[in-house]
């Protein structure tokens, strides 16, 4: 099933928009998911005519279009505790004010509204993005931790979110939460237990990327298939696990990417361990015809290298239509 692949802008910020667009346009990319930091895109700047249509004209000078726009490093602020310098490194001045955590969290949470304003001014349908999570902190359970602190983990993420979904709704926009270790839902069962807690808001759905599933020994395409009514956005981006030598541990001991020591690191796309064949043949069959977006991450590859060479694998995996004759139907054939 053809589908358009695009570029994700997030790991490119240090370069400007238009360079980031050149790129992508001459390496042919269908277009981009464009990240809301670095220069790329400005969403303070949703109600300025001018400045959203030099985005527009950026993109068509390249080739290219936007189907979805990403605001991860903000929405993480949005339900995160504690706030802390990490937070002050991927935020903006505007965003971060005078560092009250309190006070952080809800100018993160008008920004993440802001977003879903600037997608519908670009005429963008999804948003992808993090939650953040209260209770991530809680994910190794001791000191003990009880089902009580859990539970109002899952009630504070839906207390914050359900007044930025009432904006998407509002402009015509959807939000599409990464399922990622540090947010609300980071597997399986956490991200039935957060449909569950935001009341299943046709508003809210999922930005899958298999990368995070496979180091955790999830099934990805398996997810797929159990979720396919949320699925609102497909990330394509690899893992490669290295555990097997009883020394490399899964949460690979706070050791940079790439180092041989880790238990795994993600991997520019192809080159892992995710089945990405199955993957493609279960988005044909949920009916899956959104964007692909290439999410380079890999310490050990050049990034001029790497997404140019993973637009070629997505583009030859994932452009062959599912057959339209049984190939069985020949055997009761009569003469």
């Amino acid at each position: 099933m053809a589908r358009p692949i695009t570029l994700f802008t997030g790991q490119w910020a240090d370069l400007p928009f238009e360079e980031v667009a050149r790129l992508a346009g001459e390496w042919g990319y269908d277009g981009l998911e464009i990240a809301c930091w670095g220069d790329h895109l400005d969403v303070s700047r949703w109600d300025d005519a001018e400045y959203v249509q030099g985005r527009k004209d950026i993109l068509e000078r390249n080739g290219l279009k936007v189907w979805t726009i990403s605001n991860h490093l903000v929405g993480q602020v949005v339900c995160d505790d504690p706030i802390d310098q990490r937070h002050r490194d991927i935020v903006s001045d505007r965003v971060w004010g005078d560092g009250d955590a309190e006070g952080v969290r809800q100018r993160a949470a008008e920004d993440i509204k802001m977003t879903a304003r600037m997608a519908a001014a670009l005429e963008v349908k999804t948003v992808t993005g993090f939650t953040g999570s209260s209770i991530w902190k809680y994910v190794a359970m001791f000191p003990p931790v009880s089902a009580e602190a859990v539970e109002d983990g899952y009630r504070d993420f839906a207390d914050r979110w359900h007044p930025i979904l009432d904006v998407f709704e509002e402009v015509g926009v959807r939000f599409a939460l990464e399922v990622h270790p540090s947010e609300i839902a980071y597997d399986y069962w956490t991200t039935k237990r957060t449909l569950e807690a935001i009341g299943y808001r046709k508003s809210f759905g999922i930005n899958w990327d298999p990368s995070h599933m496979v180091w955790q020994d999830l099934d990805p395409v398996g997810f797929l298939w159990d979720f396919q009514e949320h699925i609102f956005h497909v990330h394509c981006k690899d893992t490669k696990k290295r555990i097997g030598n009883g020394r490399n541990g899964r949460l690979s001991s706070h050791l940079a990417w790439a180092d041989p020591r880790r238990g795994w690191d993600f991997i520019s796309t192809g080159h892992g361990d995710v089945p990405w064949e199955d993957a493609f043949r279960m988005l044909n069959a949920i009916g899956y015809d959104g964007p692909l977006s290439v999410e380079w991450e890999d310490a050990g590859m050049d990034r001029l290298v790497g997404a140019p060479e993973a637009l070629e694998f997505v583009r030859r995996l994932s452009t062959y239509e599912p057959s339209t004759e049984a190939f069985d139907a020949a055997f009761s054939s009569q003469n």
